[in-house]
């Protein structure tokens, strides 16, 4: 082992946390985490900009942390992966997954309060850092919505057949957009009756909805309303 002659008297120094002598690297016990570590810590506080991250592909070309990983026949970069996967693990390193040219790239910040509101507002859209976007999509619900029975009975109680009978025909008269949320009304004041349901929907039919919409919204003409079981409503 060569020996070391000592630090020059000019040199650039990179923060460490007090935080990481105290309460981490007592508990660290993989050199190889502990290299990796101290690696991303450096390669982060010297750049500029907001926000600092660091690419594994940056850590890649670090010839002095991928040397130091080189153990036998074991691949440096699965070390290094390795490495990283426990530094995530234990927290001090926050991880995303972006693409660059289509491509994934692991993306890695320092879990301090920088790097925990920039992987927030990436994860939420707020913010795209150069070069990189998301490499996954958000997830779009294509599940259609419960129709008017499941919601009856989720929210209301049993549907007797005489119920049904009358959703069938509110449902001729009314979006069905317009029962569930008469159903979502009536919840919120503790009203759990279909009697107390029809009348919301018979006041947005005469009166109008609050968000504007009205009888004219609806998928029925005025004139299938005056011949349907609550025409006098609708002419009123």
């Amino acid at each position: 082992m060569k020996q070391f002659e000592g630090f020059p008297a000019r040199m650039q120094f990179t923060p460490v946390p007090n935080l990481f002598f105290s309460s981490l690297l007592p508990q660290i016990n993989s050199v190889d985490e502990l290299k990796v570590t101290l690696h991303i810590f450096r390669a982060i506080y010297h750049k500029k900009g907001s926000p600092r991250f660091v690419t594994y592909g940056e850590l890649l070309i670090d010839k002095s942390l991928v040397d130091s990983m080189r153990k036998g026949e074991k691949p440096a970069g699965e070390v290094l992966g390795e490495a990283l996967e426990m530094a995530v693990r234990r927290g001090t390193i926050l991880h995303l997954v972006l693409a660059e040219n289509g491509k994934p790239e692991d993306v890695y910040f320092v879990n301090d309060e920088a790097g925990r509101q920039a992987v927030d507002k990436i994860k939420n859209g707020e913010m795209v850092l150069a070069g990189l976007k998301p490499a996954y999509q958000a997830e779009v619900n294509t599940e259609a919505p419960p129709d008017i029975f499941a919601v009856y009975e989720q929210n209301i109680g049993m549907l007797t057949p005489m119920i049904a009978d009358e959703l069938r025909e509110a449902e001729k008269l009314y979006p069905e957009s317009w029962i569930r949320d008469a159903v979502k009304e009536a919840v919120s004041l503790n009203k759990r009756s279909w009697r107390y349901i029809e009348r919301i929907l018979e006041n947005w039919s005469s009166e109008g909805r609050v968000d504007g919409t009205h009888r004219g919204d609806s998928k029925t003409s005025q004139d299938k309303f005056s011949k349907q079981k609550y025409g006098d409503i609708v002419q009123r």
